[in-house]
């Protein structure tokens, strides 16, 4: 890609946008930058980009733009069946992602991990395990800074450790990791996806680049990801919590890799089995890095979780608080159900992604949760999966805040209040973390509850 020779329609002025636009604008490339979302943090990365050269669009002068770019860098927020892209596709035109650009450009040894969830657990302790032993690793992609906007420091001895979302995928193609990770694959997104043939189609692009010197750690315990190791060149490394002869799994509370034993599952300081399965995964990939076991092993066991999953944030007159804001799928909310011991008020609600909310309702009669409260813009979707399913204890409003407030006076002493949404942030959030902080502050007090 010959920069000073393209022109180049950034789409979406997110961290991805800002940072594509800026590593373009530094080769010498001409830059048009556009955001269909009007606001003053946009506005302001615009301005910030005009001054070093960068050329703001409108809605009045995006036509032209189009016209005039040779290729589009497409947000991870602005789907790929968007009017935009079709525009440049009607063109024959080139249209990438944030996470492409870096992934032409990467020097570094990438470990990239997706699935539908824990992919933020298992790249953070993949990170860990490499900087306990001793390496240059740089957490980016979906967490952290962008790939794009690290690909200059890094170099051929360092690592990049990759969080990889359905949506990054959709435009990336170049991007050959030496370690790829599949978490699992359970339904989510389908409102952007449209059906879980799609959805498992884009989750099985980190794999396709990848060749007999490369590595799949993959679920074996997931039906659809470990039938992805029939189709693939590389070397497969799996992963489960049932007894195997190869690989790296979990046996009478205790990990074992290669039928070496590697440590305790008590000795962990992340609870709940859905980390026992992030652990896995990460083992998994410190074995295809070639690391050594005990320094992984203490890593991993070092770990204590990530911020907004299942996240004790305080307590309060014998109430105890958790954010599991990033429990934004179903598949989610259940593993932080099932990681509750004793009985616990559950907000539930935002906006819809696509997907039955059934078989959480069912899973909600088997357990400790005593009493949800549904909100936001799915509450009424909600609502009829909890009739659907015979489940009567819930009240139900409109907005986040008013949520909070229900569910703490619902609550009694010695109960939980846990906020595991099942849902996207989207209706009221700028993403699952604002969501989170703003419950962290209701319930301290700070905003009063």
């Amino acid at each position: 890609m010959y920069f000073k020779n393209q022109k180049f329609l950034v789409a979406g002025m997110s961290r991805s946008g800002e940072s594509s636009a800026r590593f373009l604008l530094k080769r010498g490339a001409e830059v048009y930058v556009y955001d269909d979302v009007a606001g003053d943090k946009i506005s302001a990365v615009m301005t910030e980009l005009a001054l070093i050269g960068a050329h703001p669009v409108d809605s009045d002068g995006l036509e032209r733009a189009v016209n005039l770019c040779d290729v589009l860098v497409l947000s991870p927020g602005i789907p790929i069946d968007n009017s935009l892209p079709l525009s440049f596709r009607r063109q024959g035109k080139c249209i990438i992602g944030e996470e492409e650009l870096g992934a032409l450009y990467l020097r570094a040894t990438a470990v990239a991990v997706t699935g539908t969830n824990g992919k933020t657990t298992t790249v953070s302790m993949i990170d860990g395990i490499l900087k306990a032993a001793g390496k240059n690793s740089v957490l980016c992609g979906n967490i952290g800074n962008p790939l794009v906007g690290e690909t200059e420091a890094l170099g051929f001895d360092d690592f990049a450790v990759i969080e990889v979302s359905s949506f990054q995928l959709e435009t990336l193609s170049s991007l050959r990791p030496h370690v790829a990770v599949i978490t699992n694959i359970t339904e989510d997104h389908l409102n952007r996806h449209y059906n879980m043939e799609n959805y498992i189609f884009l989750k099985s692009k980190i794999l396709r680049n990848l060749r007999g010197s490369e590595y799949a750690v993959l679920n074996a315990d997931d039906k659809t990801v470990s039938a992805f190791a029939e189709k693939i060149r590389c070397r497969v490394i799996f992963f489960s919590m049932r007894p195997r002869t190869d690989g790296v799994w979990c046996e009478n509370g205790a990990v074992y890799c290669d039928g070496a034993r590697v440590f305790s599952v008590a000795e962990m300081k992340a609870g709940g089995e859905h980390n026992v399965y992030n652990a896995l995964a990460a083992i998994g990939a410190a074995k295809a890095l070639g690391l050594d076991m005990k320094v992984a092993a203490k890593a991993v066991c070092d770990f204590k979780g990530v911020r907004h999953r299942i996240e004790t944030v305080c307590e309060r007159d014998g109430k105890t608080y958790i954010d599991d804001s990033k429990g934004t799928n179903v598949d989610a909310a259940i593993k932080a159900i099932d990681c509750m011991r004793r009985e616990t008020v559950m907000l539930l609600g935002g906006k819809d992604k696509g997907y039955e909310y059934y078989p959480l309702f069912r899973k909600i009669k088997e357990s400790r949760v005593v009493h949800t409260v549904l909100y936001g813009e799915n509450r009424f979707r909600l609502l009829a999966a909890a009739q659907e399913a015979g489940y009567n204890s819930f009240s139900l409003c409109d907005d986040f805040e008013m949520a909070v407030k229900l569910a703490d006076h619902t609550a009694k002493s010695g109960q939980n209040v846990l906020l595991s949404p099942a849902s996207a942030s989207f209706d009221e959030f700028s993403g699952y973390e604002e969501r989170g902080d703003a419950f962290a502050r209701m319930v301290k007090g700070d905003e009063g509850v």
